[in-house]
C-alpha cells in the first residue's frame, strides 16, 4: 500500500511486525485498537507522511503478525506501554507524536503519564482518558454487554469458534459500528447478534475485511481477549493522582457507542477530565462512529495533521 514498509524489530524478547512511511525526525507513532491491527491506520499514515512525518504503526504482541509471548494469560496492559517504549528505543526516537485509538489509547495515556519526556502530543479517537482499574461504567452495564461477556474465560472464544475467523472480525465490525454498547440478551452470544445477511459498512470493503482476517487468522484471539477485555479492570501501574502534560486531542464520533456508556458523555465534558488533562482540546463529528478514522479519513486526517503542526517542535 503506496510504499508501506515492513520489518520485524525485536523487542523485550519478542519480534513485532511494524509498518512504517515516511521520514524526518518528527515521528508519529500509531497505536491500534481491536479488531484492528496496523491496518487500521492505512490512511492516516499515507496522509501524515505527506504532511512531512514519519509515521510507525505496530501491531501489539500477540495480535496480526507480531509473536505471541510465551504466557498470553499472563499479558497486561503495562506490557503494551513497556514494547512501545522499547520499540521507540530500538528505532532510536526518543520523542513521538502518539496516537492511539480504543484499547492503543490505554498505552498511549500510560506513556503520557508515566514518560511524559518521550511525548510530544498526544491523539486519542474514541477514547477520553482512562487508565486500567475498576470500571463503575462497566459495572453498571447489563450482564449480556460484550466486555463482561469476554471478560469470562473461555466464553468468547466459544462463542467465535463457531465461526471463520472472517465471519468473527465482520461481526465486531458490524456490532462496533452501532450507536448502542452491543449488549446480547441472556440467551443469545454476541456473535449471534448480527444477522449473516447484514452487509459490511459502506466504508470497509470487502479487501479491508480480508486484511484482517488473514491478519487475525494468524494471530488467533488469545493475547487479545486478554489484553484488553480480561485486564482493562486491574490497576497495572499503581498511579493516584494522574496527569497528562502533553497537548491532547481527543477526537468522538457522535454515534460512537462508546458514549452510551454510563456517565461518559458527562466524563467528557468534566472539570475532573480537564484537571488530569489541562491541555485537551476535543472535537466531535457528527457521522463519526466508533472507527471514525477509518468511516471519515480525509476529516479525521485534517484534523489531526493540524494538531500535530501546531505542536510541532
Amino acid at each position: 500500500m503506496e510504499h508501506i514498509s515492513h520489518t520485524h524489530v525485536e523487542v523485550n524478547g519478542l519480534k513485532l511486525h511494524v509498518a512504517e512511511i515516511g521520514t524526518g525526525p518528527k515521528v508519529v507513532l500509531f497505536l491500534h485498537g481491536f479488531p484492528q491491527i496496523w491496518y487500521t491506520w492505512r490512511y492516516q499514515m499515507i496522509a501524515v507522511a505527506k504532511a512531512g512525518y514519519r509515521a510507525i504503526a505496530y501491531d501489539f504482541r500477540g495480535y496480526g503478525l507480531s509473536e505471541l509471548p510465551a504466557e498470553p494469560e499472563k499479558g497486561g496492559f503495562i506490557d503494551l506501554v513497556e514494547d512501545t517504549i522499547a520499540l521507540l528505543d530500538t528505532l532510536g526516537i526518543s520523542k513521538a507524536f502518539l496516537v492511539g485509538t480504543d484499547l492503543g489509547s490505554f498505552p498511549a495515556y500510560m506513556i503520557a503519564v508515566l514518560y511524559p519526556e518521550r511525548v510530544t502530543s498526544l491523539v486519542s479517537l474514541g477514547v477520553p482518558f482512562r487508565l486500567p482499574g475498576p470500571r463503575d461504567d462497566i459495572d453498571l452495564m447489563p450482564e449480556g454487554f460484550y466486555c463482561k461477556r469476554w471478560q469470562e474465560p473461555g466464553r468468547a472464544e466459544a462463542d467465535f469458534g463457531r465461526f471463520d475467523v472472517k465471519t468473527v472480525i465482520k461481526n465486531i465490525y458490524i456490532l462496533f459500528s452501532g450507536t448502542k454498547p452491543p449488549t446480547a440478551r441472556e440467551d443469545q452470544e454476541i456473535m449471534d447478534m448480527v444477522d449473516p445477511s447484514t452487509p459490511l459498512p459502506p466504508w470497509f470493503s470487502e479487501e479491508d475485511l480480508a486484511v484482517y482476517a488473514s491478519l487475525y487468522e494468524k494471530s488467533g484471539f488469545r493475547y487479545s481477549l486478554q489484553v484488553p477485555y480480561r485486564t482493562i479492570g486491574i490497576d497495572c501501574c499503581g498511579i493516584t493522582n494522574p496527569k497528562v502534560l502533553a497537548p491532547t486531542l481527543l477526537i468522538m464520533g457522535e454515534k460512537d457507542y462508546v458514549l452510551g456508556f454510563p456517565g461518559m458523555v458527562e466524563y467528557i465534558k468534566s472539570d475532573l477530565l480537564k484537571h488530569i488533562v489541562p491541555d485537551l482540546d476535543s472535537v466531535f463529528l457528527e457521522e463519526g462512529n466508533h472507527f471514525v478514522h477509518e468511516k471519515l479519513p480525509e476529516q479525521v486526517n485534517e484534523i489531526m495533521i493540524n494538531f500535530l503542526n501546531k505542536h510541532r517542535k
